[in-house]
C-alpha cells in the first residue's frame, strides 16, 4: 500500500487543473496524483490524459457533489494516508515530507492542514484555513489568521505544530481508514461546513487534528457561493445548527441549542437590513429545514468526547470579542 496520495475533485474545472495542476505534478513526487471527475463536460478529463499523463483517473458519469464525490472514490484508492486538495490550490516545493512526518510522530493525529496563504496575495492568510480552524463556544467558526473578514499578513505569528478544532477542505491531509470509518464527509451538508463536521468527528472518536508550519500552501478560494447569495446564508445557519446537533454533548445541548437559535434570530434582523430581507427568509428557511431533519440529523451522532480529552474549544464568544472588544487577531484572544 502506498504512504499517501493527493485527490483532486473536479467538475468542469479544466481552467484551475491548466493553471494549478502543474505545481501539483511537479512538487508532490513521488505520491500517487488522482483527478476524480464529476461528469464534467468541458473535455477536463482529455485535457489531463494529454497533459499529465502521469496523474491517475477516476471518472464518474455523474456530478455526485463535492462530498459524495469524495466519498465515492476515496475506497477506491489504496494509500494509508490521502490528501483532499481543491482544483485552484498551487503547492509548494517538498509541502507534502512536513505533513507525513508530523503524522508519523503521533497516531492519534488523523487531519492536518497546512499554512494556507491568499493566492492572490502570497503575503498574506487565506479566509478558509488560514493556519488552522476554531470553534467558539457557540460553534462560531474561525481561523488563526483570519477572524470575520479581517484577514493578517503572514510574519510567522503562528509557527507552531498545535492541535486545532479543524483543518480546511481545500488542503485536508487525513487518514484514509479514519475518513472512511466515521463515513467520510456529510453530503446532507452540500456545502460549508462539512469538512469542519468531519474533523469534529474526529476529534469525538478520539483523534487529533493539527496545524503544520513548515507547509504551505496556495488557495485561489471564491466558495462554493458568493456571499451575497441567499443560499449562502442558508447554508451557513442550516448547517451550522447540524454541526452541534450532531457532535455536541447532549448536556450542552440543552443550552447551547436554544441559545444559538436566539442568536440567528438576532442575526435575522442583521442580514435583512443589510443585504436585503431575502436573506432574512433565508435564515427562516434554515431553522425550519433544520427543525423537518432533526431526526435525520440525531442518528448521525457518535459518542461524545472521552472525558479529559483535550478538544481547542475557543471557550468565549467571537462575536463578542472582535465587534465589542475590538480584538481583532488571534493572538489577542
Amino acid at each position: 500500500m502506498e504512504k499517501l496520495s493527493i485527490v483532486l475533485l473536479n467538475f468542469n474545472g479544466r481552467n484551475h487543473l491548466e493553471t494549478f495542476l502543474p505545481s501539483v505534478v511537479e512538487y508532490s513526487q513521488p505520491h500517487s496524483i488522482y483527478v476524480v471527475d464529476n461528469g464534467s463536460s468541458d473535455n477536463s478529463v482529455q485535457f489531463v490524459k494529454e497533459h499529465f499523463p502521469t496523474v491517475k483517473l477516476i471518472c464518474f458519469d455523474q456530478n455526485y457533489g463535492f462530498c459524495e464525490g469524495y466519498n465515492k472514490a476515496l475506497p477506491l484508492i489504496e494509500s494509508e494516508y490521502t490528501v483532499l486538495l481543491n482544483t485552484d490550490v498551487e503547492v509548494s516545493s517538498n509541502w507534502t515530507a512536513p505533513l507525513l512526518k508530523l503524522a508519523e510522530t503521533d497516531k492519534e493525529i488523523k487531519a492536518i492542514q497546512p499554512k494556507i496563504l491568499d493566492y492572490k496575495n502570497k503575503t498574506r492568510f487565506e479566509y478558509a484555513g488560514a493556519a488552522g480552524g476554531f470553534l467558539d463556544l457557540m460553534g462560531y467558526p474561525f481561523c488563526r489568521g483570519r477572524i470575520f473578514e479581517t484577514l493578517e499578513e503572514d510574519q510567522n505569528q503562528y509557527p507552531d505544530s498545535r492541535s486545532i478544532f479543524w483543518a480546511s477542505g481545500s488542503c485536508l491531509f487525513i487518514h484514509r481508514n479514519t475518513y472512511l470509518e466515521l463515513g467520510g464527509l456529510d453530503s446532507d451538508f452540500f456545502a460549508h461546513m462539512e469538512e469542519i463536521d468531519l474533523c469534529w468527528r474526529i476529534w469525538n472518536s478520539g483523534g487529533r487534528v493539527v496545524y503544520c508550519p513548515d507547509s504551505t500552501i496556495f488557495h485561489l478560494g471564491g466558495g462554493t457561493l458568493n456571499k451575497s447569495k441567499p443560499k449562502k446564508t442558508y447554508l451557513n445557519f442550516r448547517n451550522g445548527l447540524s454541526l452541534i446537533i450532531k457532535n455536541e454533548s447532549a448536556l450542552a445541548l440543552l443550552w447551547k441549542l436554544p441559545l444559538r437559535i436566539l442568536l440567528d434570530w438576532s442575526a435575522l434582523l442583521k442580514f435583512s437590513l443589510q443585504s436585503g430581507p431575502q436573506h432574512g427568509i433565508a435564515i427562516l428557511h434554515a431553522h425550519l429545514s433544520t427543525l423537518v431533519n432533526l431526526p435525520k440529523t440525531w442518528k448521525k451522532r457518535i459518542k461524545a468526547p472521552s472525558p479529559g480529552k483535550n478538544i481547542p474549544y475557543y471557550k468565549g464568544f467571537i462575536a463578542w470579542q472582535y465587534f465589542v472588544k475590538g480584538k481583532k487577531t488571534f493572538d489577542q484572544l
